[in-house]
């Protein structure tokens, strides 16, 4: 920085600061993100007991790499002590699907299978949820993957089950090393993957199992957007063929991971097994998932107070540069440089210098604090990492930053408030309000929140899509079209623009 620029830059910083008004303006838009943004949390509460009496829903299981999972199916297992392996032929995969019902009060079951329904062979740590694992399956519809630790998925040989059955399945350990193999005819085998679980004790669980996530219907509602459902659905997979190889002691045993309780006691959806001895033949049901869950309350639900603190911002922003319009102060400004945009600029870098400061610790205590109300109502905050909690409150800041400066940019354009104002609110703030509520289709929703400067509120989203997991990933759900990063970018990329655009405006003879 040239001490010129740094000059001009002092001088912006110390202009906003004698401003009573700017000021107070800012610090109240970082009041109200934060009190509105606790004042949603304490409103968000949550019971997951039966009658009368409530109590928090309990948080769900955290995976190896510290994410909230799914890890609910039926297991059928043996110990296995050091190397070994199981290999299995999975011979047919069949299951049931509630769908809604066409005559009230008659449950409308069909024969079928969901896409991510999975049936195949397993190892794992231990039967504790959330344990560390590796697995070749057949899917309903997405052909043979092998998965392990809930969020790594490599796909096999492509197509549903009904093309496919019977499929010979092969895992195969060697230290902390899982190697995954299918086969046509049990002879000829494919390497689909290799697994490294660093940890991995000695003796672990191996066998067969079968699960199947919810069928998840998405209709549009009365007023708009989209509402889902997920509904029952169970998994078969009939296996024979089945072959230990390795220090594999013990009987066989039967578990359904994370079955859920009704309220009388007794289990909700069990899975079951059954195997012949004569035959050798075992047949798995299984109901749930093993995923990453995206269902709970996400860490950055007490952030829509942000949007109103970010309206004042955006009017902080606006007069800052109109002001100096309205009171013929422009020319005597750009006195204070030979170059006008470089003016311009020092001002712009100036409030996005105050804005980022100003709302970084009102993010930051919004997002920590209504963290923690939110648990205390008795919600499941999905949990996720530093890194993750970092880029949220440091992404967030720097969108007001961004939008700070936008808006400055349009003020310069059209050199007066209330325009100014009016356009960035409409520009910024309007297309993400559309998006997130049930006003839009969700493909509109996705449209606007890819190519207006809204895109940049995909900062704030921390649970990102998976592909191996059905849901629905909307905006009213709280996912972005675009990663957050790339978000951030668009929304940058309109700020430059309009920023070069007052730059060139301004080293016109009209300034």
């Amino acid at each position: 920085m040239s001490g010129d620029f740094g000059r001009l830059l002092r001088a912006e910083l110390t202009k906003f600061r004698t401003v009573r008004g700017w000021v107070a303006t800012m610090i109240a838009a970082a009041l109200v993100t934060v009190l509105l943004g606790l004042l949603s949390a304490s409103g968000n509460h949550a019971s997951c007991g039966f009658g009368p009496v409530e109590t928090a829903c309990p948080s769900p299981p955290v995976g190896p790499d510290g994410e909230a999972v799914d890890d609910k199916f039926y297991f059928v297992h043996r110990s296995l002590s050091g190397d070994g392996g199981i290999t299995a032929r999975l011979t047919s995969m069949t299951g049931q699907i509630r769908k809604p019902d066409v005559v009230p009060g008659q449950r409308n079951v069909v024969a079928g299978v969901v896409p991510w329904a999975k049936a195949g062979v397993m190892i794992k740590e231990s039967t504790e949820q959330g344990s560390s694992y590796a697995a070749v399956m057949m899917t309903g519809e997405h052909g043979v993957r092998m998965q392990h630790d809930f969020t790594h998925d490599v796909a096999g040989r492509p197509g549903g089950v009904s093309k496919q059955a019977p499929r010979w399945l092969r895992l195969v350990r060697s230290g902390d090393t899982l190697t995954g193999y299918e086969s046509d005819d049990g002879t000829t085998w494919t390497r689909i993957g290799t697994a490294t679980l660093a940890g991995l004790p000695k003796t672990v669980r191996i066998g067969l199992f079968a699960t199947s996530p919810g069928d998840l219907t998405v209709t549009r509602g009365d007023l708009g957007g989209s509402v889902t459902a997920a509904r029952f659905t169970e998994a078969t997979g009939e296996f024979d063929q089945v072959r230990l190889q390795g220090d594999a002691s013990g009987a066989w045993r039967d578990d359904d991971i994370g079955v859920t309780l009704a309220p009388d006691g007794s289990e909700h959806h069990p899975g079951r097994a059954s195997r012949s001895s004569a035959t050798g033949v075992f047949s798995v049901t299984g109901v749930g998932d093993i995923a990453p869950t995206i269902e709970g309350s996400r860490p950055e639900l007490p952030l829509s107070g942000a949007l109103t603190g970010l309206v004042l911002v955006i009017v902080v922003a606006v007069v800052f540069v109109t002001a100096e319009y309205r009171h013929g102060l422009i020319r005597t400004t750009l006195l204070a440089g030979p170059r006008r945009g470089r003016t311009l600029a020092a001002k712009a870098l100036a409030l996005g210098l105050v804005t980022f400061a100003a709302t970084l610790p009102a993010v930051a205590v919004t997002f920590m604090v209504g963290g923690r109300i939110l648990r205390g109502n008795g919600n499941a905050v999905l949990p996720v990492s530093l890194f993750t909690q970092v880029r949220v409150v440091a992404g967030m800041a720097a969108l007001f930053a961004l939008a700070a400066v936008l808006a400055l940019a349009l003020g310069a354009l059209l050199r007066r408030g209330v325009a100014a104002v009016i356009t960035a609110v409409v520009v910024i703030v309007v297309p993400h309000v559309l998006a997130t509520t049930s006003v839009l289709p969700d493909g509109a929703a996705r449209w606007l929140l890819r190519v207006t400067p809204a895109a940049g509120f995909a900062t704030q989203q921390s649970i990102p899509e998976y592909p191996h997991v059905l849901g629905h990933y909307a905006p009213i759900a709280g996912f972005y079209p675009l990663p957050p990063w790339a978000g951030l970018t668009v929304l940058a990329g309109y700020t430059a623009l309009f920023l070069g655009l007052a730059i060139v405006r301004l080293r016109g003879r009209d300034a």
